[in-house]
């Protein structure tokens, strides 16, 4: 089972915390936020693990180097020369990870109580090219699925912009939690180059693919990235 952390965000959230060190690298409770994930993904048999790296990147290498407790083999996808967002993150990384049929990618700075065993073999089983993590919550932003939690569109609760690809009566207004599993197909239906998001390409692929929700309403989610938020985790992190 393979997995990719996507640690090659700035952190600007964070600062001054993210000023000398990655985001990835931002402790709680004694241990860095990558270090929380890495040992959960291996708890959850994920034995391959790739993470990509930009600002401070030296610092996760060496943490990972001296890593004690890690049953994984861990690989490292370079972008400290050009910060290439999600989409194009998972496109630098192709070569890392098309050998495995289906692998989970996770945030670094999302802490969630789901199981990701789980997750990955409930993927397995649908026709899904991709499976998004999402949830009933507020958001900024919402993805747009239909009966059959299949995506059709995107919402900002903000600016009212909408992205519709499949028509339906209505839609189910879910909030996505930065976890997915993908199929490797995916890489042979990436046209777009250069630094983009996912979830653009998702809106793309969903007129002709199967992009599927995980609905996980009964597990928590909380994202890592601010600075309210790592007062909360030191009681979820043990």
């Amino acid at each position: 089972m393979k997995a990719f952390i996507l640690a090659a965000g700035l952190g600007t959230r964070l600062m001054p915390l993210t000023k000398d060190i990655p985001k990835a690298m931002v402790a709680i409770n004694g241990k860095p936020m990558i270090g929380h994930l890495i040992e959960k993904l291996t708890k959850s048999g994920f034995n391959q693990i790739v993470i990509n790296i930009h600002h401070n990147g030296e610092k996760i290498i060496e943490y990972v180097n001296n890593l004690s407790f890690s049953g994984a083999e861990i690989f490292i996808s370079d972008e400290r020369n050009k910060l290439l967002d999600t989409g194009g993150g998972l496109l630098k990384a192709k070569n890392l990870l098309e050998n495995s049929n289906d692998f989970l990618v996770h945030n670094v700075d999302i802490y969630s109580n789901i199981d990701l065993r789980e997750m990955y073999l409930h993927h397995k089983s649908s026709n899904n090219l991709v499976s998004l993590a999402v949830k009933e919550r507020t958001s900024s932003n919402y993805l747009l699925f239909d009966n059959d939690n299949t995506l059709c569109g995107w919402y900002s609760n903000t600016t009212g912009a909408k992205r519709i690809v499949k028509e339906r009566e209505k839609y189910k207004e879910l909030a996505f939690s930065g976890i997915q599993v993908i199929s490797s197909e995916i890489f042979k239906n990436i046209t777009e180059k250069g630094k983009f998001g996912v979830i653009p390409m998702y809106l793309r692929l969903a007129k002709d693919h199967n992009i599927g929700a995980y609905i996980h309403n009964d597990k928590d989610v909380l994202d890592l990235g601010k600075h309210e938020s790592l007062k909360k985790a030191q009681s979820l992190f043990v």
